[in-house]
């Protein structure tokens, strides 16, 4: 009998200990966010913040050529880790230096690989990591998410894999996104309708597919990558068509890291404007001399028509030496370290050796150098790929930077050429904006030379560019990482008149709200789109967004809530500035900002830019004031439908 007493207890034993591998949990440092790991017949894993189950019956899997890694997962080892770290990235665009705290949980599969999750205080992340022989093929990779309710999405969907990711965002309930309905593009913001926001996306991508996302018709979501393109064929001068695709999304390496799954989980709409996910889990800056890399403000061309005007123009306006001079003698005015070239600069659009003989390229580089004014060049996809030591040889001219464009795709060809670029670039000590791009994954931090990506619905779009779009992408895309979004509308209207047309470009929103972009968006490389002639004439709207810095020590949310408004404040040094930016409510806003942020015992001066009285339907009237403030007084902020406001306190 106590032979039998002993056998049932070990057999018990092996059972509770078998269970104990089978379930796993891990918590944020906080406590708060818990992941809930299971290993049945696949990896199972829930998510739950403050004891709310957000994400349910979840599971992942990385479909190779011939297994699946997370079917009928059997666990050899886990480990759990603690790190609390401080990071100082190259180009701050929040902070000059992050807090990096979370909890790490690995484990260990039989079949050579694993699978790590980490849990922030303000969201989780996991990955795969493979430890196979040789290259292996990716047929497909499984992220499914089952929501416990009906939540509100937030997505920006393409009609393919073939985007330049402008399209609005689209706003649907869990429970009606069908798996034949049209994808979404990374981040997508989701609202639980109770406490919660989770923002999607991810980083660290490299020689792999961007993720896209679809409706599985079960309240839920599933991924979906374009696959890898096998043959080209001619499609204009800045685009190839895909004749011929693999059966796989990826052909890589074995034995490798795979790209980061996070979710960004915070109660207050603010936390996600802070949030600085994509950084903290990006791969570490690959230059040993950042030096050279200079972040700053651009005055571009292509928006405004190119087409300075008023009496100290003498010369005929437009792609030619002595357009280009001016643009440079107002960017040297006001400080302005950069000026784009856009179509045109080149003789051919396929050729980026032999320029335009109208323009002088030479003679603008030396006289952009005297003038402190560098010229960063616009350039087709295509042409770069087709003539990959042009990076030397624009160094060998003084070129600064390059803006890339069309790339328009985010398969694993193209992701690698993102890479590549920013690699040569780098050698030969030049910038890189990508235009017609996917959002920022991480490469902006592993090579911190990419200041910016487009991608985004913002003003070229013109009649198509509107606050209520607009106010979802501090939220959304430029949570992420940087966006080249081009503000600095002098002409401004409300939209129920709006009319433009380039050279009389405009945009959608007051005066004050174009301003305040300046502050709110984040770019290593932020455009003046407008014409110099409206900015001279406009010259206190010019001090101050000229002045506005594109890096930044310390980033406060003052007041947010997505779709609707966001204020801001950020720190340079010892100087703050404000934005406020708001969407097409009928009626003004009002708020009292605490300014709490701001040090002891000291007097600022405040000087502003607000909607005027009558913003709402003349966009250009706004009202510049002055006055002394501290940190125990409160500002007053209005702002008028598709409205702004901006501040300096120094």
């Amino acid at each position: 009998m106590r032979k039998l007493l002993l056998l049932f207890l070990f057999i018990c034993g092996l059972v509770l200990h078998a269970q104990a591998q089978k379930n796993v949990e891990l918590s944020s440092p906080n406590g708060e966010i818990k992941v809930s790991v299971r290993l049945t017949d696949k990896i199972y894993y829930d998510v739950a913040c403050n004891d709310e189950v957000l994400l349910k019956d979840n599971y992942l899997q990385l479909k190779l050529k011939d297994k699946i890694l997370g079917e009928h997962p059997k666990l050899s080892g886990q480990k759990q880790n603690k790190i609390k770290e401080t990071l100082t990235p190259v180009v701050p665009l929040k902070f000059s230096t992050i807090n990096n705290e979370y909890n790490q949980l690995l484990l260990n599969f039989k079949g050579n690989y694993s699978v790590e999750f980490r849990a922030f205080n303000d969201g989780i992340a996991y990955r795969f990591i493979t430890r196979q022989k040789g290259e292996i093929e990716v047929l497909g990779e499984d992220l499914s998410l089952q929501f416990p309710t009906d939540y509100l999405l937030h997505l920006q969907q393409p009609g393919g894999f073939k985007t330049a990711y402008e399209e609005p965002y689209t706003h649907i309930s869990s429970h009606s996104w069908k798996p034949s309905d049209k994808m979404s593009v990374l981040p997508v913001l989701i609202d639980t309708r109770k406490s919660y926001k989770i923002l999607i996306s991810e980083s660290d991508l490299s020689d792999y597919p961007c993720m896209f996302l679809k409706g599985n018709g079960t309240n839920g979501i599933s991924s979906i990558f374009p696959k890898v393109p096998l043959a080209f064929g001619e499609d204009g001068d800045r685009s190839l068509k895909i004749e011929k695709e693999a059966e796989y999304i990826a052909k890589t390496s074995g034995k490798r890291n795979f790209p980061w799954r996070y979710f960004v989980i915070t109660k207050e709409d603010k936390q996600l404007v802070e949030n600085t996910m994509t950084y903290k889990l990006a791969d570490k800056n690959q230059l040993e001399d950042v030096s050279w890399i200079k972040p700053g403000q651009v005055s571009w061309e292509w928006w405004n028509g190119a087409t300075p005007y008023g009496q100290d123009v003498t010369f005929k306006a437009g792609c030619n030496l002595e357009t280009y001079k001016y643009f440079i003698d107002f960017a040297s005015k006001f400080g302005i370290p950069y000026i784009i070239m856009d179509e045109g600069w080149a003789k051919s659009t396929r050729d980026p050796y032999t320029p335009n003989p109208d323009v002088d390229l030479h003679e603008l580089i030396r006289y952009g150098k005297e003038k402190n004014v560098g010229i960063v060049l616009w350039l087709t996809w295509l042409t770069v790929e087709k003539n990959f030591d042009l990076f030397k040889t624009f160094n060998e001219w003084g070129i600064k930077g390059v803006k890339i464009d069309f790339m328009d795709r985010s398969d694993q060809w193209m992701v690698n050429y993102y890479e590549r670029v920013a690699q040569e670039a780098a050698r030969h000590h030049l910038f890189v904006d990508f235009h017609g791009s996917f959002k920022p994954a991480g490469l902006e931090y592993k090579y911190p030379n990419v200041l910016s990506y487009e991608g985004v619905r913002g003003m070229e779009q013109m009649g198509g560019c509107k606050p209520e779009n607009s106010i979802y992408l501090p939220f959304m895309r430029n949570a992420v990482g940087p966006m080249d979004y081009t503000p600095g509308a002098m002409i401004s209207m409300q939209p129920n008149i709006y009319r433009s047309e380039r050279p009389n470009s405009a945009s959608i929103g007051t005066r004050a709200y174009q301003m305040a972009l300046f502050v709110i968006f984040e770019s290593g490389l932020q455009m003046l789109a407008d014409n110099p002639t409206l900015y001279y004439r406009n010259e206190d709207c010019t001090r101050f967004i000229t002045q506005v810095p594109v890096t930044w020590d310390e980033t406060v949310v003052l007041e947010a809530k997505v779709g609707e408004y966001v204020i801001v404040a950020k720190r340079k040094g010892e100087k703050w500035f404000i934005g406020g930016m708001t969407n097409d409510k009928e009626n003004e806003r009002e708020f009292e900002i605490n300014l709490d942020f701001l040090k002891d015992g000291r007097t600022y001066r405040v000087t502003s830019f607000e909607d005027g009285i009558n913003a709402g339907y003349q966009a250009m009237d706004y009202r510049m004031k002055s006055a002394a403030m501290n940190k125990n007084q409160k500002l007053s902020v209005k702002m008028a439908r598709n409205g702004g406001f901006s501040a300096v306190l120094e």
